[in-house]
């Protein structure tokens, strides 16, 4: 693309838009843009020796630029967007693999990366900058993509990163506390959820899960509504049946098998059968993809120890945390172990809801360090443990060392638990990105027993 907001990536002849934000300010850049070739500067402000365009709003522009020039996208590529504090990044991977097996050539862009068949490249942000998401969707169209199924983050809706964009489907998983240092309030958190669905075409449609608390806030009777859930819902969820290897239920009296474990992976497999209806699969088709997808990377992602169960798993909210815990309870009695953290500079509130989740659960607990950022691991780790009515834990600060500690714990048919990172292959140590692989020191340790 030849419009870009990172000046070091200007090449002769590029333009360069000057955007500002969130602890940005692309004015600073103006001067290298140039320097490097920029042929016209986009800016809110100044005089420049080449050709330049001031406007009030250099956001607002770029959004309007991008879906002028590049609208033809979107009469080939229909866009999926998935939103909600858990489930996005689970329901939004099965989507794209089921739809890949089902022919229908589709793309998937959040978390765990940007996916074309195999994964072209990490994302810095679970939803990307606009520039970066057209860039995207360009390579989309050029590989003849039919879908893109992507994770639609709170930040992403509040920050403007989808301007522009209008979405041809909007789901919505469920809501649950999470990102409230940025939100402040749970009220805040779910108005900034909502705007993906005032960004729905008029001939979309919207899938919700009724059965969350939040579900009812998220319906919106100007688009054509579906619902999910367990009662009073378009596609009802009944008969659940959960084992160690795959979960069983039914969909409207119609009976499915995963291999994803948990009644939350029933509520995401459920999204997927509900679109899946919605394009018009059969039963037989859907029922077929369902039981050959797989869990995203880093979600409940099992490695096998002897004849122990090591899992690792993303989860770094209550309900996450709770889900698995609860989940493992339900199907095994095994000996549970969980190692866990907190990430710094985050929402504290949830820091000594998860300790409390995970000592009430578990039988053995190790809290360690998460991606503290520039605040100590102590502090966290001291804000988790505050009232805490439990002393079923120990504190080991070095997550590497905690991980160990945990194989070293295993017996006879136990389960360790490695939760908060997930697919993360770095730890945040104040501003320095440093290489960690939760499932590499796994994979190290039991190797060496």
């Amino acid at each position: 693309m030849d419009i870009k907001d990172n000046s070091k990536l200007i090449k002769k002849g590029d333009t360069f838009i000057a955007l500002g934000g969130y602890n940005h300010n692309g004015n600073e850049f103006i001067d290298e843009a140039i320097s490097k070739g920029a042929k016209l500067v986009i800016a809110n402000k100044g005089t420049y020796p080449i050709d330049y365009l001031i406007t009030k709003d250099t956001h607002k522009f770029l959004c309007k630029y991008l879906k002028k020039k590049y609208n033809y996208l979107f009469k080939k590529i229909k866009l999926i967007g998935i939103t909600g504090t858990n489930g996005k990044t689970t329901s939004a991977y099965l989507i794209y693999q089921a739809l890949n097996k089902l022919g229908v050539k589709t793309a998937y862009i959040g978390t765990i990366g940007f996916f074309i068949k195999r994964k072209m490249e990490d994302l810095n942000n679970t939803t990307p900058d606009i520039l970066k998401i057209y860039e995207m969707l360009l390579t989309c169209y050029q590989q003849n993509v039919c879908y893109v199924v992507m994770e639609v983050s709170s930040q992403a809706l509040s920050m403007h990163r989808v301007d522009g964009l209008l979405f041809d489907y909007a789901m919505f998983t469920n809501l649950t506390q999470d990102h409230l240092d940025y939100h402040k309030t749970m009220n805040n958190y779910m108005k900034a959820k909502l705007k993906l669905f005032n960004k729905v075409k008029k001939t979309g449609k919207i899938i919700i899960n009724i059965d969350d608390k939040y579900g009812k806030f998220f319906v919106n009777n100007k688009k054509f509504c579906i619902t999910i859930g367990m009662k009073n819902a378009n596609y009802l969820i009944n008969d659940i049946s959960l084992n160690d290897n795959s979960s069983i239920f039914r969909i409207n009296n119609e009976l499915y098998k995963t291999k994803l474990i948990g009644r939350y992976n029933v509520y995401n497999s459920s999204m997927v059968i509900g679109l899946l209806k919605e394009f018009g699969y059969s039963y037989t088709q859907i029922s077929s993809v369902l039981s050959k997808v797989n869990p995203p990377k880093g979600r409940m992602e099992k490695i096998k120890y002897k004849n122990n169960v090591i899992v690792i798993d993303y989860a770094h909210t209550p309900d996450a945390v709770l889900n698995i815990l609860t989940t493992f309870k339900e199907i095994s009695k095994k000996r549970m172990i969980v190692v866990i953290g907190c990430g710094g500079n985050r929402d504290k509130q949830k820091r000594p809801m998860m300790a409390n989740i995970t000592c009430r659960y578990a039988d053995e607990v190790i809290f360690t360090s998460d991606n503290p950022r520039k605040e100590s691991v102590e502090t966290i780790i001291k804000d988790m443990i505050s009232g805490l009515e439990y002393n079923n834990y120990e504190i080991e600060i070095d997550r590497k060392k905690a991980i160990k500690k945990g194989i070293n714990k295993l017996k006879n048919n136990d389960v360790l638990l490695i939760l908060g990172k997930g697919h993360e292959e770095y730890q945040i140590i104040d501003d320095k990105v440093i290489p960690f692989s939760d499932k590499k020191i796994v994979l190290q340790s039991i190797k060496k027993k």
